[in-house]
């Protein structure tokens, strides 16, 4: 056999490993979408990798096309469903649409510690520039998750002097650092409120029943799911070092676990609500989860109807990690969504405006 036929040979064995890897790791990251991570927690990395594994195959698209490959077809088949897939990452809408009457801000905040992709060197200096991004958004509800402020510094009169005619409710965790949590400010009249606690974790999820109009009461879940509490610089370092690559992989099989039975509890929660639901904050999973999609069934996500562009929330990994969301009822009307620019966290805030359509109200 020539030389240049041995070539020929090895470069086409090369693409038919390369594309089998490929289309097997793409479609087992629409798998991650059924599939209870914890029974198979491991399907769910194959979720977070979907936007590289799509850009991959479709690479392996144009090149099988150019080469003439009998796998073209294969490629193709496998690609057809990360199509529709994709509108969870990116959307294309003409724009133009009139805001609605009622105003949703989600944001982590990062317990105040990052500034422009710096550790924050004043964090109460840090939290005040946030406060006045906030008030600026003049947002009707604000949902925060990763609240903090140092142990001498008494939450509530806090809020109240940096969100004048908010009515704050929220639950901190005290330590010796500070208190860390969930707060949910609102304008609205808050009829009903309540907590769910995630058992052996630090996050948690908040409710409050928020009258947002004469005729509509609507229950806003606001929700911090597990984290994984891996940086990006200890996932590079990571990589030298085999102990730490087995730690990683622990907080990452940890928190991938954890997720579906903390979603379980608002499901369940969400279902015995008196009237409708929206469920919203850092979920810690991407579109393509079970989190994502369980949460998801009932409910319409404003990305998807009402954004335009990348959705994509988390900064460290831009453009590709889009974990913050904000799913409504079906029968409500979402009118705008933004990934708005503020450089106080490694989140990016996230705003909507709805059409509040009435509904029974509490009793």
């Amino acid at each position: 056999m020539s030389e240049k036929r041995k070539r020929g040979l090895f470069s086409r064995l090369l693409f038919f490993l390369v594309t089998v890897v490929v289309s097997a790791a793409l479609l087992l990251s629409y798998s991650a979408l059924f599939l209870n991570p914890e029974k198979a927690w491991y399907v769910t990395l194959a979720g977070i990798l979907f936007p590289f594994l799509f850009i991959l195959e479709a690479i392996l698209l144009v090149l099988s096309a150019f080469r003439r490959s009998s796998l073209f077809g294969w490629i193709l088949a496998v690609m057809i469903p990360a199509l529709f897939f994709s509108g969870r990452y990116v959307r294309f809408r003409d724009g133009g649409e009139e805001e609605g009457p009622v105003r949703i801000v989600s944001y982590n905040v990062g317990l105040f510690a990052h500034d422009g992709g710096k550790v924050a060197g004043d964090r109460l200096a840090l939290a005040d520039s946030v406060a006045k991004f906030l008030l600026g958004t003049d947002a009707d509800v604000i949902l925060l998750q990763e609240f903090f402020l140092p142990s001498s510094t008494g939450i509530d009169r806090w809020l109240k002097t940096r969100f004048p005619g908010y009515h704050a409710e929220y639950y901190a965790l005290t330590g010796r650092a500070g208190s860390a949590g969930n707060v949910t400010l609102s304008r609205r009249p808050v009829l009903n409120k309540g907590k769910i606690d995630f058992p052996s974790s630090t996050n948690m999820a908040l409710f409050t029943d928020v009258r947002l109009t004469d005729s509509t009461v609507l229950r806003l879940y606001n929700c911090h799911f597990e984290s994984y509490n891996i940086s990006p610089d200890s996932l590079i370092h990571a990589l030298g070092d085999e102990e730490e690559v087995e730690s990683t992989g622990r907080k990452m099989e940890r928190s991938i676990r954890q997720r579906p039975a903390q979603v379980g509890e608002v499901v369940r929660s969400a279902a015995e609500s008196p009237v409708r639901s929206m469920i919203a904050g850092d979920f810690n999973d991407t579109p393509m989860s079970f989190t994502y999609q369980r949460l998801r069934r009932s409910r319409k996500d404003a990305f998807i109807e009402a954004g335009k562009g990348l959705g994509a929330t988390y900064m460290r990994f831009r453009p590709f990690f889009r974990i913050d969301y904000i799913l409504y009822p079906k029968d409500l009307k979402a009118r705008t969504f933004s990934v708005l620019k503020a450089p106080y966290s490694d989140h990016a805030p996230i705003e909507a405006t709805f059409v509040a359509e009435p509904n029974v109200t509490i009793q």
